[in-house]
């Protein structure tokens, strides 16, 4: 009898695991620019690696980006491409540089589960570098939308005049 109550528990144990809880394997994106990782560690801080190809996250109030009020773009760390306007930043009192809006084409989603909820990604288009994620408590007059981007994934350039 517990020969067949061991198999019945170990059958159960093992019914359990359904394709459903099994991990989705997601086809890898081909990027316009891809280098290897010896590559993006040469170009790249040791925090900018951190955050664009680790998918980290720099503390917050710590990049002098979050207060930057000046006129100009910002664009992807790792190669350069412009990614938001500084007319579109705002102040979110999260710590983050923030803005309201992308410039379209230049900034591609996916979905981040790594803290035990659905996060909306946010990553280069270009490169596949992590920027942050993007939230729907933005400003309501706009467009509702909070992109929530690390610092150390932008490059600021100003407006020249």
């Amino acid at each position: 009898m517990k020969k067949i109550v061991l198999l019945a528990v170990i059958s159960l144990f093992f019914s359990c695991n359904s394709s459903a809880q099994k991990k989705e394997t997601k086809e890898k994106e081909v990027f316009t620019i891809t280098k290897s990782e010896a590559e993006w560690k040469a170009q790249l801080t040791e925090e900018q690696y951190h955050v664009l190809r680790e998918a980290g996250t720099e503390r917050p109030f710590s990049s002098p980006l979050n207060k930057n009020d000046k006129k100009g773009v910002y664009h992807c760390a790792a190669c350069d491409t412009p990614l938001f306007k500084s007319e579109h930043k705002f102040d979110s009192g999260t710590g983050w540089p923030s803005f309201d809006r992308v410039i379209e084409g230049n900034v591609a989603f996916g979905t981040d589960t790594k803290i035990g909820y659905t996060r909306d990604e946010e990553h280069c288009a270009t490169c596949g570098g992590h920027l942050g994620h993007v939230f729907n408590d933005g400003p309501r007059e706009t467009t509702g939308k909070r992109h929530c981007i690390n610092g150390d994934a932008l490059k600021f350039v100003p407006t020249e005049g």
